[in-house]
């Protein structure tokens, strides 16, 4: 059997599973819309979670920057795995205690503030659209990829695929759905992973793998191996890293800060049915998270020793079949500078900017690219460092079965992190904007409608997004990493330990970090990008550490103005104390 026939039937399967799963479990109440009725079992929402906060971010990005980067993409790892330990220790049983639905409803309560409130839906909708173009371009990128679509019918598929169990089942079509997207994800991630720790190492264990000696022979480790290479042809050694001290803290907490204040992670342990549901299910999803990350170094090693093996000093009429089917779909491009027609794979840019295509042969056979070759860089080969996990098989020459689990699981990780990003957003615009703002006296069977409603008007912006991407949509990660670290982590943290902090402060805390952290990044990723380099930054913190800044001043200035500004209502400061108040912490807030 084909690896094409292959991959159509394991993504149609898969499709298939996430489909029959949203039909099982359609949505009949709000209360299933929002958070699956609340009774979802700690080890189930725990899988569910893991789907979540594994999009296409860490199923593919994540490895790719860790082969590109070495060391310096540590910052990452450390980042996203601390980031959830913090939203585990610190928020995750306290707002499952108080009881409400959404972030901005905890905010806007806690805060007595309407206001408050639509501040915090206005930060939380910013965020999810920035995630979710990048999830959408996924999607499509692996279709074009695997099932032989242009990149836009793919992101169309991928909406149907989301529309169908996203507004039809809510939070309960999608936790059920995601527990299987997190079974395909994660065997997807470590079936190959095995299999190349083996080839290369003789060790089956990735993670051990990393850490023993090449089986070519040489003596040398892995990591040896690959200093030594990458030195040879011009790289930064990988395991030496280039950032500041300071911009490494910066970076690593602005992840752990601004993924604690994700909203649509913090929602998941809404769905349990007491606080210390919402700890049990934090340390599975911990356990889940941990099988991903903790292969991911090795993952990302292995790949790029297999790139630059198989690339580097290959003809080009030999290249390996991997290597034009990726140059096909615009991922993958070679420039013969020198004109012996054998691909040169070195340190620097082989054209100036992301290649685009035309239509046509080079003269050494290649795909025609408009950019013009950067003429003093040696480098003849442009790769995007998304397609690492994704081609890692075939590089690896997988089996055909392989390739295809990959591609499934691919999708999984994109489409399981789009649809809770999806309901956030619906249940911000329709339970937090319209019940709780606008429109109070709506019934519930119209707020579920509102909510479907939202939740295909955010489906169709998100496809929107993922066809005609801006030009800086891979830049502006950092935009929702920088934003929930500095808008509503703060608010959330104080909402909980505090009893001083009120609506004043909170308000101006929310805006001030907001607009700074927004500015500096727009300033440096899009306004000047020729200024983005150390010497002009704040302190030496590039755009992508800034939020802790961002945070920073949040804290400080609601915390100035609190303290000239009315005092937290009685009622307020005794709703604080019930959500840490130990006994009775599986009840619903009834204060």
């Amino acid at each position: 059997m084909s690896t094409q026939v292959l991959i159509y039937i394991f993504v149609g399967l898969s499709f298939a599973l996430y489909i029959g799963i949203a039909i099982w479990s359609r949505a009949g109440s709000t209360k299933e819309f929002y958070v699956a009725g609340g009774g979802v079992s700690p080890m189930v929402n725990g899988m569910a979670t893991a789907a979540d906060w594994m999009s296409a971010a860490s199923f593919l990005s994540m490895a790719g920057l860790i082969a590109f980067l070495g060391y310096d993409a540590s910052v990452y790892l450390m980042g996203w795995t601390g980031g959830y330990v913090l939203l585990a220790l610190l928020l995750a049983p306290y707002l499952r205690k108080f009881g409400q639905f959404t972030v901005p409803d905890f905010i806007g309560t806690r805060y007595y503030s309407k206001t408050a409130r639509v501040v915090a839906v206005i930060c939380l909708i910013f965020i999810s659209f920035t995630y979710i173009a990048g999830q959408m371009r996924g999607v499509g990128i692996v279709f074009s990829r695997f099932l032989d679509v242009d990149i836009t019918m793919g992101v169309i598929m991928g909406m149907g695929i989301v529309f169908i169990y996203s507004v039809l089942g809510g939070m309960k079509g999608i936790t059920y759905t995601q527990v299987a997207q997190y079974c395909v994800l994660i065997m997807a991630y470590l079936v190959p992973a095995f299999f190349l720790s083996f080839m290369l190492t003789g060790n089956p264990i990735p993670q051990l793998g990393l850490g023993s000696e090449v089986n070519d022979g040489s003596g040398l480790y892995v990591l040896q191996k690959m200093d030594m290479v990458l030195t040879d042809l011009g790289f930064t050694a990988y395991t030496a890293g280039t950032k500041s001290t300071i911009d490494v803290f910066c970076i690593t907490m602005a992840l752990m800060v601004g993924t604690a204040g994700l909203p649509h992670v913090i929602v998941r342990f809404f769905t349990v049915p007491k606080a210390s549901d919402a700890r049990k299910s934090a340390g599975w999803a911990l356990l889940f998270i941990a099988l991903l990350y903790t292969t991911a170094p090795a993952v990302g090693a292995f790949a790029r020793l297999n790139f630059v093996e198989t690339v580097n000093e290959t003809a080009y009429a030999e290249a390996p079949e991997w290597f034009t089917n990726w140059e096909s779909n615009d991922l993958i491009a070679w420039h013969d500078k020198n004109g012996d027609g054998v691909m040169q794979y070195r340190a620097g840019n082989a054209f100036e900017g992301t290649p685009t295509f035309v239509e046509g042969t080079g003269p050494s056979g290649e795909r025609l690219v408009s950019n013009a070759p950067v003429a003093d860089s040696e480098n003849e080969v442009y790769v995007d460092r998304d397609i690492m996990v994704l081609a890692n098989p075939e590089i690896g020459n997988l089996p055909g079965w392989v390739i295809a689990l990959v591609a499934a699981g691919g999708l999984a990780a994109a489409l399981s992190t789009a649809a809770g990003l999806l309901l956030v957003i619906s249940s911000s615009v329709s339970h937090d904007l319209l019940k709780s703002t606008f429109r109070p006296d709506i019934s519930e069977k119209g707020e579920l409608l509102a909510a479907r409603l939202a939740a295909t008007a955010a489906i169709v912006v998100a496809g929107y997004l993922g066809i005609y991407p801006p030009g800086w949509v891979a830049e502006v990660v950092a935009f929702a990493f920088g934003l929930a670290a500095a808008s509503l982590f703060p608010v959330i943290f104080m909402g909980i330990f505090t009893k001083f902090m009120n609506r004043e402060g909170a308000i101006a805390g929310m805006v001030s970090g907001l607009v700074f952290t927004f500015a500096y990044i727009f300033y440096f990723k899009l306004w000047n990008p020729t200024m983005n380099v150390a010497d002009n930054w704040l302190l030496g913190i590039s755009p992508e550490g800034i939020g802790v800044i961002g945070m920073l001043i949040n804290f400080g200035v609601a915390i100035a103005v609190a303290k000239m500004t009315a005092q937290t209502p009685l009622e307020v400061r005794r709703l604080v104390d019930s959500i840490r108040v130990p006994r009775g912490a599986g009840e619903a807030h009834a204060h």
